[in-house]
């Protein structure tokens, strides 16, 4: 089974489009236990498969597989096919994404807990799901009946807040990066990627809660906004940012570098932390 420790302290986050073969295998090579593949990927799960071919021990989680995009049965019988391929490497995070972009998104929190059951009922332990989670009872949902909840675009606030809900469950926010001499084009790299988020509500409430002044949200993203979330422009300030989250009680921070050159940055920032 895969455990907390599995994860490592560091992973990488990466759209499934942007995952070839060689960036997985630098993802490996350079010492981080997880890579996370976002972007809603299919639920045949053939990216993951593909991922895992190409590594030899690297831990692969979804970020996250789309409960409205795919039935939970086919999603189960394709974690089956790779569990059997990669025993204990791969863990499924599922979520039920965004209202704006998905209509038929009503009583989000049943339709997981279904799609949970679902799972369950079709041989899926506890220890190889996750959730992705924002709101108090779906983190207390991801710690009850999973291994615990991967928030994104989140801030420490929200990261201190979610360990006193989830108890001793998995708790591996995810942070963007850049990782840019220019500080102003770093931010501007970070304000772009940041656009469309900004026009979610799950995203934005969550961010509001937790400290973050709706008018800066709004002006497309404030400096200070950017840099909390998106850290740069220097691999330490990355770095910086992650062990934020730690301190206030993640176990583990996937790491999305935004920019040109996703290995190069990923390279600086390993070297940063002593890998």
């Amino acid at each position: 089974m895969t455990t907390t420790q599995d994860f490592g302290t560091y992973g990488v986050w990466r759209g499934v489009t942007g995952i070839d073969d060689a960036f997985a295998q630098a993802t490996e090579r350079l010492g981080f236990g997880a890579l996370w593949v976002g972007g809603s990927p299919s639920g045949d799960l053939e990216a993951v498969e593909r991922i895992l071919d190409a590594t030899e021990t690297l831990t692969v989680a979804t970020g996250i597989v789309n409960i409205w995009k795919d039935a939970a049965t086919d999603v189960a019988a394709s974690f089956r096919r790779i569990e059997e391929r990669h025993p204990g490497r791969f863990v499924l995070g599922i979520g039920s994404g965004h209202r704006e972009a998905t209509p038929e998104r009503v009583k989000p929190l049943s339709a997981m807990r279904e799609y949970v059951s679902v799972l369950e009922t079709e041989g899926l332990q506890k220890e190889q799901m996750l959730l992705a989670a924002l709101g108090d009872k779906t983190l207390a949902f991801s710690a009850e009946r999973t291994l615990g909840a991967h928030p994104y675009l989140t801030v420490p606030a929200h990261t201190a807040h979610a360990r006193t809900v989830l108890g001793d469950a998995l708790l591996a926010p995810e942070l963007k990066v850049v990782v840019n001499a220019d500080r102003d084009e770093a931010r501007a790299i970070a304000r772009s990627y940041l656009k469309g988020y900004f026009g979610l509500r799950n995203y934005v409430g969550a961010l509001v809660r937790f400290g973050i002044d709706p008018d800066d949200i709004a002006s497309g993203g404030s400096d200070a906004v950017i840099d909390k979330v998106a850290a740069n422009p220097t691999a330490a300030a990355a770095v910086a940012g992650a062990r934020e989250h730690l301190d206030a009680g993640a176990d583990h921070v996937s790491l999305q570098v935004l920019g040109e050159d996703p290995i190069g940055s990923l390279e600086q920032i390993a070297e940063e932390t002593g890998r």
